[in-house]
């Protein structure tokens, strides 16, 4: 890899590391956010539902807006937009925290499909390492700031405020770090569109589009309702903290592992069933499993969602003809791939208020981590989708 590639991987990495932890931080403080401001089952749910939505909606446009504007220029405003909603949740009030989730949810919407495009125009002989590289990325971040939520509460006097807060200051070093490639950049220009695919129309879209929406619907449930179940097994807040790092940090080993599998596979099929057995095992030991096997669980649903997300984005590229079909494959399956996945927190806590306990819940997880499989085995064949004439 050239000097250039390098640069350009770091900044992908260091907008990565920044696209989840204002998801992942909620989650271990969800009681005490919940106890100061009132909130139900239903009500975190819908907070942790909120964002996923975002991402959904803003997904869908996020593409056209590309077509305006340069994917160095949307990460900029989406980092800085970014960094504002979460300062902005810090508030008050219910109503600043909804809020500045939801800003910083169509922030990240905007960052989600930027990013794909920019690897595939960047670097389009190595999309399944460089994908592997962002989403583990991605999962670190999620890590890191799932794992040093509580803590940092905790030394600072009991607030959840500052946790959230503090998130926004590496969003921010992420804008200028992408404000400087744009003032220093004598890359390509811009691309011009080329005729558009029919992506709705084509089966190959919706299958890739149904696996990513399926595996991060059990993702988001995962961050917004790992922390509770652990805790009403028994864990400490702490503890229940550091099962959701611990999962989110071998997330990044498994997405690593699929780049170096990949090589050895005639396609995806097998590293498709693989990840809906690593996530069935996951759910089933976490829930049901002896509590000293709560660890081990953790490990292997981590394993399973990490593949999972990594071979999801991978899909993005490996079915895409050049970038400018990347980039409206990449709206549509995060698009729609999110406006699934923000069905689960927010199904999960109302499953869970109305059967006072997490056995409904976690069967549905499993019977979802089961029917991914279906559009995975499909999307997991070698085709790309192409420019119609």
């Amino acid at each position: 890899m050239t000097r250039r590639d390098l640069w350009s991987i770091a900044l992908i990495v260091l907008v990565a590391l920044n696209l989840r932890p204002a998801i992942t931080t909620v989650g271990p403080l969800l009681n005490g956010i919940r106890a100061d401001l009132g909130l139900s089952s239903a009500g975190a749910g819908a907070l942790t539902t909120l964002p996923v939505l975002c991402f959904g909606v803003f997904g869908l446009l996020a593409p056209s807006l590309r077509r305006r504007f340069p994917g160095e220029l949307l990460l900029v405003a989406a980092m800085t937009l970014l960094a504002t909603g979460l300062l902005v949740r810090t508030g008050p009030t219910a109503v600043t925290l909804f809020a500045g989730t939801a800003v910083a949810g169509i922030a990240i919407g905007v960052g989600n499909v930027a990013v794909p495009a920019i690897i595939k125009r960047d670097h389009p002989a190595r999309v399944t390492l460089v994908t592997a590289i962002y989403s583990t990325a991605l999962t670190l971040g999620a890590s890191v700031a799932s794992g040093i939520a509580v803590p940092i509460k905790d030394a600072t006097g009991g607030g959840w405020r500052l946790p959230l807060g503090l998130v926004a200051v590496p969003a921010l070093l992420a804008g200028l770090a992408w404000l400087a490639r744009i003032r220093r950049s004598t890359g390509p220009a811009p691309e011009v569109p080329g005729p558009t695919p029919q992506l709705w129309r084509n089966r190959l879209a919706w299958q890739v589009t149904a696996f990513m929406g399926l595996q991060s619907l059990l993702a988001y449930v995962i961050f917004g309702w790992l922390p509770t179940l652990c805790r009403d097994r028994g864990l400490s807040e702490a503890d229940a903290g550091l099962v959701l790092a611990v999962t989110s940090f071998v997330q990044a080993i498994g997405s690593l592992l699929v780049p170096a599998i990949d090589r050895r596979l005639r396609d995806q099929r097998l590293l498709v069933v693989a990840v809906g057995a690593l996530t069935i095992a996951g759910f089933a030991g976490i829930a049901w499993g002896p509590i000293g096997l709560i660890w081990v669980s953790a490990v292997v649903l981590g394993l399973g969602q990490g593949s999972g997300f990594a071979l999801a984005l991978a899909f993005i590229g490996l079915r895409s003809g050049d970038a400018h079909v990347a980039a409206r494959l990449s709206g549509m399956a995060q698009g729609v791939g999110y406006l699934i996945a923000a069905t689960g927190p927010f199904a999960f806590g109302l499953l869970h208020d109305v059967t006072g306990g997490w056995n409904v819940p976690v069967a549905l997880a499993i019977a979802i981590a089961a029917l991914e499989v279906l559009p995975g085995l499909a999307a997991g064949r070698t085709r790309t989708i192409r420019h119609q004439p």
